[in-house]
């Protein structure tokens, strides 16, 4: 089985899944953590009065809410159309798109981006071209904050041995056994794929949820400084 062919299928069949959901059992047991909380409000709180922000990968707008009661504008993309419809019924005055972080084509056009809980979803050949996309869509002096999701070493690597003697053209760190596809970087990866696409970390944190954690990024375009 070729990779390319392999990694298309997967990303078809994690789009379905939430495609059939249309979003419902999501919502219901979708919780925002107070680390995620924290985070997200340092990313408000650095953004200008009436500030645009780009939630990428936005769901069914979980945080649409907080941007709005600071004041902000806020626009959503996600590559599941069950996802946006759910974020549309809660938010009729958010502007969204079906738009995967692969094809994001925004150049400068917000203050902020947030990038949560969509990474696990990259495959590693992606990340580069999705740090740069995401980069571009921030104006010079822009923030972004992204969530990268973490397991043990031991998980992965039973979910690498268990995946290659089925034959699958997996790599190390991706595990097809948690209710689909996920990819899990090593942190001084993660880092180096930010700092490769032009931001700095201006800073990170961890949290824990049990079975899985993240890894929290703060990030900025370096450019001029606005008022």
């Amino acid at each position: 089985m070729k990779r390319s062919d392999w990694l298309s299928n997967q990303r078809q069949t994690v789009e379905e899944g939430y495609d059939k959901q249309e979003g419902t059992t999501y919502v219901e047991s979708e919780e925002i953590s107070s680390t995620h909380r924290q985070f997200v409000t340092r990313l408000i709180d650095l953004c200008p009065p009436n500030g645009q922000v780009l939630d990428a990968a936005c769901g069914t707008g979980s945080y649409f809410g907080m941007i709005l009661d600071a004041g902000l504008q806020v626009f959503g993309i996600d590559q599941s159309g069950g996802m946006l419809g759910r974020a549309r019924e809660s938010f009729p005055e958010v502007d969204t798109e079906k738009l995967g972080l692969q094809q994001l084509d925004k150049n400068e056009q917000f203050d902020a981006v947030m990038c949560i809980d969509a990474m696990e979803f990259v495959f590693p050949e992606d990340w580069p071209l999705v740090m740069e996309n995401l980069r571009k869509a921030i104006r010079p002096g822009g923030h972004l904050y992204l969530t990268v999701e973490r397991v043990s070493e031991q998980e992965l690597e039973k979910a690498l041995a268990d995946a290659t003697e089925r034959g699958l053209p997996v790599v190390q760190g991706e595990n097809v056994f948690r209710g689909g596809y996920h990819y899990y970087p090593p942190v001084p990866q993660v880092v180096a794929w930010v700092n490769e696409a032009g931001l700095q970390i201006v800073e990170d944190g961890h949290s824990d949820h049990g079975s899985y954690g993240y890894y929290h990024v703060l990030a900025t375009r370096p450019g001029d400084v606005r008022d």
